[in-house]
């Protein structure tokens, strides 16, 4: 059985990506799997890794619980809109503050090369946009999947990272919502 850790980064409780996060954690629920979340709108923690990594910052209680969810976890599933072709900024403060060295990776003394300390990890991401996912892909490369699958996640070890995008969601139907709600409760339940 595994442990799955949902993490929200949309700071608007009444967006779809909620929906979407409840969709899924009801389809994992359905097949016994555990689930943790994190709505990273909840937490309470300064966004900007202030010192870059000259000097460490110390981690607030609720990142601090983050990072056991995160250590908990088999499997992270991120929900997050595309805004700007990147991630909300609150998300992005996030990984800026949680993935860290020695948390997540650790670069080699004289060396290029890093240890991957999230290996045996998988993940998702679960995207949302205004635009057609293949226009995303072709128009702008993708930048936030290339940030949070290559650049993130992947380089801390975690793999393989499947993506699945949802739009155009400012002109969908609530039938076209209702659609990718259930397509979604299945992901959650087909993740074993």
């Amino acid at each position: 059985m595994k442990n799955i850790l949902i993490i929200n980064c949309h700071p608007n409780k009444e967006s779809f990506n909620f929906g979407i996060v409840e969709a899924y954690k009801k389809g994992a629920l359905q097949n016994g799997t555990n689930v943790k979340e994190i709505v990273i709108t909840d937490l309470k923690f300064n966004p900007s890794l202030q010192f870059g990594y000259q000097k460490r910052t110390e981690l607030e209680p609720d990142l601090l619980d983050a990072w056991e969810k995160i250590k908990w976890a088999d499997h992270l599933v991120w929900v997050c809109p595309v805004w700007w072709g990147g991630l909300p900024a609150i998300a992005k403060g996030f990984i800026d503050r949680l993935f860290l060295p020695g948390f997540t990776f650790q670069y080699r003394e004289n060396s290029v090369w890093w240890d991957k300390l999230l290996k045996g990890k998988t993940a998702h991401i679960i995207t949302t946009l205004d635009q057609p996912s293949w226009y995303y892909w072709f128009a702008y490369g993708r930048p936030s999947i290339n940030q949070l699958k290559k650049a993130t996640l992947e380089f801390c070890g975690i793999k393989p990272v499947k993506v699945s995008y949802f739009g155009v969601i400012k002109s969908a139907t609530d039938e076209a919502r209702k659609k990718w709600l259930i397509e979604i409760e299945k992901m959650g339940k087909n993740m074993k």
